[in-house]
């Protein structure tokens, strides 16, 4: 399966047939190294050498975790020390970055701000730090890998397409989450304060020490790990695929289907304050919507969340991208769109639960209208509205109007007739 290229600072190199990348075996450990990391380690000790991609033979096994991500688990237990040996000894953080296994560094990158999270969020007594970064984070991280790549000379082309959706997603909600005003002091989710008062100081704190801090900040690196296997798998696939242009055409156009769910949203929830605030109603709304609360038209009256189901779909789709590019049916980057969902199936059914107090309409509203995709080909029809219109006025025909009058006029001549 290999054969011995040459020594390299007193290790053993070999180059795997079918594959553009190198293992060397140091102190009886395997390691790969892509050809293209080479240069980098002549000035490091074989024993500090960070080894990058692993070695593979086909497309399969880049979904493989056993292959792509366990070998390479011991660089994330490694990774404080080299650093902080690196920052005392005035060596190059940019070659530890290059010569650590990017997914391996994006994990860990993430693990620390879930420490910064944690730390913000309990001096502040403000559970929404990771809600701040949320939109801004997934590309951060696929631009992580985009970058390593550019830098270590990996083919590129393939993320750079993952990147611009990523990028385009990432200014759409960003900019939704401004406007609502997330981004001003002191603004926080209002669904913690009903959370924390539900299940107690004790149990929150537990609550954001674990799922808010660090698990949410892990699974938005999670929702960006499928592009690790399309990564791998540019050393068979270097060029843009047909397949990838599908893909990134399908996300983006989803990124297009949020921005119009979320202007419609705020376009009705700006005209029902200026409805409560004037009592007029303004152009383009009746006075029974405004009344009722709660959006139910466009895309909301197929749909009671549509911005929701398109984001998880663009993340489920990035997952689909990374197994059809690996020739895989499945792989384990499902993590992270998957646990995506749960999330949102909970936080959706806390939501609904809220809203629903609110507004009376809105059970009614749940019966004819999906979650997240839709029940009918029809929009939604307010059986509240129409029971209380007035009645229609009845449809009396010509004939039936002569008929009566015929009846009426034989039963005054039997009166008369009794009258004789």
């Amino acid at each position: 399966m290999t054969r011995r290229l040459h020594q390299l600072a007193g290790a053993t190199i070999f180059i795997p047939q079918h594959s553009n990348y190198l293992t060397t075996l140091d102190d009886g450990h395997i390691w790969p190294i892509p050809i293209h990391i080479l240069q980098y380690t002549e000035s490091v000790p074989t024993t500090t050498i960070a080894m990058t991609l692993p070695a593979l033979i086909s497309l399969e096994e880049c979904a493989d975790w056993s292959k792509t991500v366990e070998p390479f688990i011991p660089q994330l237990y490694d990774l404080p020390k080299r650093l902080l040996e690196t920052v005392q000894t005035g060596g190059s953080l940019l070659d530890v970055y290059k010569t650590t296994n990017p997914l391996i560094s994006g994990f860990a990158f993430s693990i620390f701000l879930g420490a910064v999270f944690l730390v913000v969020a309990e001096i502040n007594k403000n559970y929404s730090q990771v809600d701040r970064c949320w939109s801004l984070l997934p590309t951060f991280y696929i631009a992580h890998f985009d970058i390593w790549a550019r830098l270590t000379g990996v083919p590129h082309q393939r993320i750079d397409l993952a990147l611009l959706f990523s990028t385009l997603w990432s200014i759409r909600l960003t900019y939704n989450y401004w406007r609502k005003g997330g981004y001003e002091v002191g603004s926080e989710d209002y669904r913690w304060a009903i959370v924390h008062k539900y299940v107690g100081s004790f149990l929150f704190h537990i609550i954001n020490w674990t799922f808010i801090s660090f698990i949410q900040s892990v699974l938005l690196f999670l929702l960006a790990a499928p592009v690790y296997p399309i990564l791998l798998s540019t050393q068979f696939d270097p060029e843009i695929q047909a397949s990838d242009i599908a893909f990134v055409t399908l996300d983006i156009s989803l990124v297009i289907f949020e921005i119009f769910a979320d202007q419609q949203q705020w376009n009705f929830q700006n005209a029902k304050k200026e409805y409560q605030k004037t009592a007029k109603v303004p152009g383009g709304y009746k006075q029974s919507d405004l009344d009722r609360g709660f959006i139910t038209t466009g895309l909301w009256g197929y749909s009671r969340h549509p911005n929701f189901a398109a984001e998880q779909s663009i993340w489920l789709f990035l997952y689909q991208w990374s197994c059809y590019a690996t020739k895989s049916l499945y792989n384990w980057t499902a993590v992270g769109p998957s646990f995506l969902v749960m999330i949102f199936q909970s936080s959706t059914w806390l939501t609904e639960l809220i809203t629903s107090g609110k507004y009376p309409e809105y059970a009614d509203y749940q019966d004819g209208v999906g979650m997240f995709f839709p029940k009918s080909i029809r929009s939604y029809q307010s059986q509240v509205a129409q029971a209380a219109l007035p009645a229609a006025p009845k449809v009396i025909r010509t004939s039936e109007i002569a008929k009566k009058m015929d009846q009426r006029e034989k039963q005054k001549q039997k009166q008369k007739q009794k009258q004789k």
